[in-house]
């Protein structure tokens, strides 16, 4: 089975481009995160016309995150660990796949930036809960995947020029050492388990011919408990969807697991 991510950035504003990644690549389940929409505005019945149930968690504006699936989803939406936050940035569902019962969840982790004001303190606190609440997780021992925008660069390799990146909130010294924590709870990277390879990148800045020059960083990841990572077969970055008209500046990020 298939399993994607993809911060699409908007999609009122893309739903063509997401309709046609699931007549071309058909994943069994695409994590979407950056609706920028209300549940209501979602594009349900297009969606469902291609044989996806979606669970969404929106948000007018900003944030926004769903999981689309071939098969039924039972869902909660929303991180545990603090009543007071109301961002749409977290959904979790639970799947029975081709290989078992699979846990998915989508996430769109904080930007952070800049560092010196509260957008970071909530940053680094909504790591800690998410740390907090996948040990939970991963104490039923199951197949689980979290899948999404981390905003955040994990090593060098990921990105054109660490030097450009080492006062952004994605490369700190503390946001790298707390997705390090996420990973030590037991989680494998599905991209560096297949390759150590620099210059994979899932982002593309519209700014300054960013993707044209292919100064990108990878910030989407799929990470796997150790029962999914028993699966794993393959990862592939979509990346020609960049170059689509209108794009996302992410790309999708595909695991196979079988």
């Amino acid at each position: 089975m298939q399993i994607a991510t993809w911060n699409i950035n908007s999609i009122r504003q893309r739903t063509e481009h997401l309709l046609r990644y699931l007549d071309e690549v058909a994943p069994d389940i695409v994590c979407l995160q950056e609706l920028k929409c209300t549940d209501d505005a979602f594009p349900f019945a297009a969606i469902e016309a291609k044989g996806y149930h979606a669970a969404v968690h929106g948000q007018k504006g900003f944030n926004g995150v769903a999981i689309l699936s071939k098969q039924p989803i039972e869902v909660k939406c929303g991180l545990p660990g603090d009543s007071t936050d109301e961002h749409a940035r977290y959904v979790e569902g639970v799947i029975d796949s081709e290989i078992g019962r699979l846990r998915i969840v989508s996430l769109y982790l904080p930007n952070g930036n800049p560092p010196d004001t509260d957008k970071y303190t909530y940053k680094l606190a909504w790591m800690d809960r998410l740390i907090a609440h996948a040990s939970t997780l991963l104490q039923c021992e199951e197949l689980l995947v979290l899948a999404g925008d981390y905003n955040v660069i994990p090593m060098p390799g990921d990105c054109y020029d660490p030097a450009v990146w080492a006062t952004d909130a994605l490369f700190l010294p503390p946001t790298r050492a707390r997705f390090r924590s996420l990973l030590n709870l037991g989680f494998t990277n599905a991209l560096r388990a297949v390759s150590d390879e620099p210059g994979l990148y899932t982002f593309w800045d519209y700014q300054a011919g960013a993707w044209q020059r292919n100064k990108g960083i990878c910030i989407d990841h799929l990470l796997l408990s150790p029962q999914a990572v028993d699966h794993l077969q393959h990862v592939v970055i979509d990346k020609e969807r960049r170059g689509e008209d209108k794009p996302s500046d992410h790309v999708p990020v595909r695991v196979t697991l079988a």
